[in-house]
């Protein structure tokens, strides 16, 4: 059995990448993570649909869940960023006051946070559509969906804007790499 060496003289750090549905988000932290990985960060990926089967289960898309799911997630990510660990967090978090608070408890503990707006239109997230929630919100088979139906507050000051229909997800990729390296996060 062979055992990974992992840097630890570089901080922790929460990497929260909000957009809309099909932006881009989580294909980007993927991406990231490997990259990261590979230069032997410690690194989890906090995917909102995989914590919402588990940690967040049970909770619906109310703004008051919503914000729930969020803060729980927050929660997660800064407790791994405070040990270490780049949280790439892939959440839409469609609520600034939400956000904020995040980026607060992050603050309270000295843990550094990245708030990354995937700015993608809503015309090119539809035409992705990889979960076919903008064909069943158009059929009627859902609702209260974020950016469509539902709002979506865009970031009025994030520390990175990656605008996904203008390049691929690597170069998105490289572009987040470059901004913790000059953070001293990777």
């Amino acid at each position: 059995m062979t055992s990974q060496k992992f840097c630890t003289c570089l901080p922790g750090a929460t990497v929260w990448l909000t957009g809309l549905p099909s932006a881009g988000k989580t294909t980007i932290a993927h991406e990231l993570a490997g990259r990261l990985r590979a230069e032997g960060r410690r690194v989890e990926v906090l995917d909102g649909d995989e914590i919402r089967s588990s940690l967040s289960a049970g909770l619906g898309f109310s703004r008051a869940e919503r914000d729930t799911h969020v803060q729980r997630i927050g929660l997660v990510a800064e407790v791994l960023g405070r040990n270490g660990v780049i949280a790439l967090v892939p959440v839409i978090a469609p609520y600034a006051d939400s956000r904020a608070a995040v980026r607060e408890r992050h603050a309270s503990s000295a843990t550094p946070y990245l708030e990354v707006h995937v700015a993608t239109p809503v015309d090119v997230c539809r035409a992705r559509d990889v979960k076919g929630l903008y064909a069943r919100q158009a059929a009627g088979e859902i609702s209260c969906l974020t950016g469509v139906d539902d709002p979506y507050e865009i970031p009025d000051n994030p520390d990175l804007r990656i605008e996904t229909h203008q390049q691929t997800a690597a170069q998105s990729a490289t572009t987040l790499h470059t901004v913790l390296k000059e953070r001293g996060l990777a």
